[in-house]
C-alpha cells in the first residue's frame, strides 16, 4: 500500500483492516489518517472506482467501518471516526489519480531532495513508466511515484468549474436532500 494512502504504521494497520470492507461496499480507499489531538480523529477518504461519493454512502461506510473497528479494536483510546469524500483539492494517493487529473495544477512533495528541492508545483502531465509527469516552468519532469511524500490538487477556478460540470452531468437527484431553512429575518 502506498505511503500516500496510509503514512504511519498505525495508518497502514487501519488500512489493512478497513480496505476489504470499503471495497466490498463498492468503494476505494483514497486515504486514511489517524490524527492526534485531545480526541484523536480517524479520517477516511473514499470514493467509487469511477470517482465521487455521496453523503449517505459515507454514512454507510462509517457504520460498517465503526462496527469492524469495535471488534478489531486497534485504537486504544477514544477517537472520532470521520468518513468523507476526497474533496475538490483532493489528495493524489494512487498512480491512477495522476492520470485522471492530467491537465490540472498540483503540488507534489518528495521524501528526499531531487535536484536540490522537495516541492514541485505545476500541471500534471500524466504517468509514464511509473513516473508522475509534471509540467514546471523549467519544463516537464518525471518523479518516481515511490518518491512522493505528499501530493494534492490545487484548487483553481478551472478545477471547481470542471467538478461542478461533472457533478451536474452525474445527474444527482438533489430532491432527496432535506431543505435548509435559514434562521432569523429574511430579506425580500
Amino acid at each position: 500500500m502506498s505511503d500516500l494512502i496510509a503514512k504511519t504504521s498505525m495508518d497502514q494497520r487501519l488500512a489493512e483492516i478497513t480496505t476489504p470492507v470499503i471495497e466490498d461496499m463498492g468503494f476505494e480507499l483514497v486515504r486514511i489518517r489517524l490524527m492526534g489531538g485531545n480526541t484523536p480523529t480517524l479520517q477516511i477518504m473514499a470514493e467509487r472506482p469511477t470517482g465521487g461519493i455521496e453523503v449517505d454512502e459515507c454514512a454507510q461506510i462509517s457504520t460498517a467501518v465503526s462496527a469492524l473497528l469495535d471488534v478489531e479494536d486497534p485504537i486504544l483510546d477514544a477517537y472520532v471516526l470521520e468518513v468523507s469524500s476526497p474533496g475538490i483539492d483532493r489528495p493524489l494517493t494512487r498512480l491512477k489519480d495522476f492520470e485522471t487529473f492530467e491537465g490540472y495544477e498540483a503540488k507534489l512533495e518528495t521524501a528526499d531532495l531531487i535536484d536540490g528541492r522537495k516541492r514541485f508545483r505545476g500541471v500534471l502531465a500524466g504517468v509514464e513508466d511509473g513516473e508522475v509527469l509534471i509540467n514546471l516552468e523549467e519544463g516537464t519532469i518525471g518523479l518516481q511515484f515511490d518518491w512522493l511524500a505528499e501530493a494534492k490538487l490545487v484548487m483553481t477556478d478551472e478545477l471547481v468549474r470542471e467538478m461542478l460540470k461533472a457533478r451536474k452531468a452525474s445527474a444527482v437527484d438533489e430532491t432527496k436532500f432535506d431543505e435548509i431553512e435559514a434562521e432569523g429575518p429574511q430579506e425580500e
